[in-house]
């Protein structure tokens, strides 16, 4: 596929982020979330460091979610930025809560096997195994094919929450609330795969931006 090229100069430092604090005016919160987006990805791409690509998958590790949420949470679902801070978002979630995310996930293959093999989950899929799965998500988005790693990811939440919706289903009846909660998850996850999805044809076509 052909590379995007992008307008604005590659940077890689998170100083932008400072300018998303307080009470500014929504345009320009927008207009900094896309430039950071752009320009980290395309920097990282350009630069093919490995280094690079690690700490970048690091970020929410070495400078925390909210970073992350101040730049890019409140872009549009079907933008660079708004890709990327779902796949943060998923990352986080699985690395804190992987045992309970493989569980999810080993309940729904057999009934969404085609969503397996495209997510590319180690087989048995354990908490290690889901773990290595969303490093690899990030690798992806910044050193290989990033709407084969945005279809990676879309699959990965399809197949969790159709084993969250199985274990909601086993729940109903005598765990309520829990089934109440796993429901809302699988429902979340769900729409999670299915924008992560619409990005990856977006970025084919060259309108992820």
């Amino acid at each position: 596929m052909v590379e995007h090229r992008f307008r604005r100069p590659a940077m890689l430092d998170m100083e932008l982020a400072d300018q998303l604090e307080g009470d500014i005016d929504p345009a320009e919160r927008g207009l900094i979330a896309h430039e950071t987006a752009a320009a980290i990805v395309s920097q990282a791409r350009a630069s093919r460091d490995p280094e690079l690509v690690a700490r970048l998958i690091r970020l929410v590790d070495e400078e925390g979610i909210d970073t992350v949420a101040m730049m890019w949470s409140k872009a549009g679902e079907h933008t660079l930025p708004g890709a990327l801070w779902r796949l943060y978002m998923l990352r986080e979630w699985v690395v804190r809560d992987a045992d309970a995310v493989a569980r999810s996930y080993h309940h729904g293959v057999h009934a969404a096997h085609v969503r397996h093999a495209i997510a590319g989950v180690g087989d048995p899929p354990g908490p290690d195994e889901v773990r290595a799965l969303a490093d690899t998500i990030l690798s992806g988005v910044y050193a290989g094919d990033l709407a084969v790693a945005l279809d990676r990811a879309g699959a990965f939440c399809r197949v969790v929450a159709t084993g969250a919706a199985f274990e909601a289903e086993a729940d109903d009846g005598h765990a309520d609330a829990r089934a109440h909660r796993t429901a809302l998850r699988a429902a979340q996850l769900l729409r999670t795969g299915e924008v992560l999805e619409k990005c990856a044809t977006m970025w084919r076509d060259e309108r992820l931006d």
